[in-house]
């Protein structure tokens, strides 16, 4: 692999700390840390932002209109996606976002689909999602959870899908998708044990992004381009 590229950690938190001590694996050296100033971003190759929904979004332009092409973790802003793709586009950068980088639960997500798209009209199935992540988690439901039951009803599944949320404890993250009839259940779980599949999804789309202009999706990055 070629040399160490200039990384940038833009929301210094749990997950920037745990992004930090894995950049070296993945040939990254971490020359910034929370700080958006020009002078502190000066020479950096791409960023990692993990922050809040409230910091989002003028982070993500902020960042585009540097050129810095941008991997983000946030969840909770993707109603104001359309203006931040398009200052992305405009400044000719590019940005993978996800509201979770677990390979795990990118597959996750495709199997969800193809679940609801096999019981879209298996009428007597009745559908539900749910979570739980640890009490400091601000948005509910997780940005995860809105993202898996998109798929489902992209997938066809038209009828009503009940969802809920739960907050307690420490927990990292367990998503629940579940069909149900007078016959059987159906219940597919994604149980995270800790950050760490997180922060090396999110690594390894900061390397991919690096020569690409464009909005992604992590499943892209993973799966290939027309991925949603």
């Amino acid at each position: 692999m070629s040399q160490n590229q200039k990384l940038a950690i833009v929301g210094y938190g749990k997950m920037g700390h745990l992004v930090e001590q894995l950049a070296p694996e993945y040939n990254f050296d971490v020359v910034a840390r929370v700080n958006r100033t020009p002078e502190a971003l000066e020479g950096v190759d791409v960023a990692i932002e993990f922050s809040t929904p409230e910091a989002a979004v003028e982070n993500l332009k902020y960042l585009a209109n540097l050129k810095i092409p941008t991997v983000t973790g946030t969840t909770g802003w993707l109603d104001h996606l359309p203006a931040v793709k398009q200052a992305v586009e405009q400044a000719g950068t590019g940005l993978v976002w996800s509201p979770n980088f677990s390979v795990g639960v990118a597959v996750f997500r495709k199997l969800s689909a193809v679940a609801a798209q096999l019981l879209r009209d298996e009428t007597e199935y009745g559908a539900w999602a749910w979570e739980i992540h640890h009490d400091a988690k601000k948005d509910a439901p997780s940005g995860t959870l809105i993202h898996l039951v998109q798929a489902m009803k992209d997938a066809g599944y038209k009828r009503n899908i009940d969802t809920s949320s739960s907050r307690a404890g420490k927990h990292p993250g367990t998503h629940e998708i579940g069909f149900d009839s007078a016959a059987d259940t159906i219940t597919l779980r994604h149980t995270a044990r800790s950050r760490e599949g997180f922060a090396r999804g999110a690594l390894k789309s900061a390397r991919w992004i690096l020569n690409r202009k464009g909005v992604f999706t992590f499943e892209e990055v993973l799966f290939g381009k027309g991925e949603e």
